[in-house]
């Protein structure tokens, strides 16, 4: 069995439920490590092997944590397929710890490595959580307080490929408010 084969056979069976409970945001959400957990029993029965690794890249005046993720075969030599994603961290680092906010971008990277390789769709529980609300949109003070947390507006609106804040999806732009005065939080502790 090729590794295109075992992918499949991987990202068929891969139940990583959104585990973690967010009760200011109220909503839930899966981290880099439940995709792990969940994925480590899968990796053995199709006898592949997982690796993650960063690289700081320089993209123009910013750093940006690369992360890719690599599936192995460990019968087909060089059967091998990756994922990398990039997370960039704040211009300004209002109190955090240098190591926390380099930490969080590590983490968001590869998390999205891993959801990029194994076909894991971030944003597929949203509407089910909107109440019958399909596709929200982001509100007015959710908005506001997007502009007041992130310095780079237009990077985020290229990262989500969206035209304007307003349409952010409401529970995506909640998250991403709760992760920032999170980090904020604990940077000034």
């Amino acid at each position: 069995m090729g590794i295109a084969e075992k992918l499949l056979n991987i990202q068929q069976e891969l139940k990583a439920p959104k585990s973690q409970r967010n009760d200011f945001g109220n909503f839930s959400y899966r981290s880099c490590e439940d995709i792990l957990e969940a994925v480590k029993p899968l990796l053995k029965a199709n006898n592949c092997v997982l690796t993650i690794s960063d690289e700081l890249v320089n993209i123009g005046e910013r750093y940006y944590i690369k992360a890719t993720a690599t599936l192995s075969s460990v019968e087909e030599m060089g059967g091998i397929i990756s994922n990398s994603a990039y997370a960039r961290e704040p211009a300004e680092k209002k109190g955090a710890d240098l190591s926390q906010i380099t930490g969080a971008c590590s983490s968001y990277a590869r998390k999205h490595a891993l959801n990029g390789l194994f076909c894991i769709d971030d944003q597929k529980d949203a509407d089910t959580t909107n109440n019958g609300k399909k596709d929200a949109k982001a509100t007015k003070t959710q908005i506001k307080r997007l502009k007041e947390l992130y310095t780079d507006i237009p990077a985020m609106l290229d990262y989500y490929k969206l035209e304007k804040l307003e349409d952010m999806a409401k529970e995506t732009a909640e998250g991403l408010i709760v992760a920032k005065e999170r980090l904020n939080e604990k940077g000034a502790n």
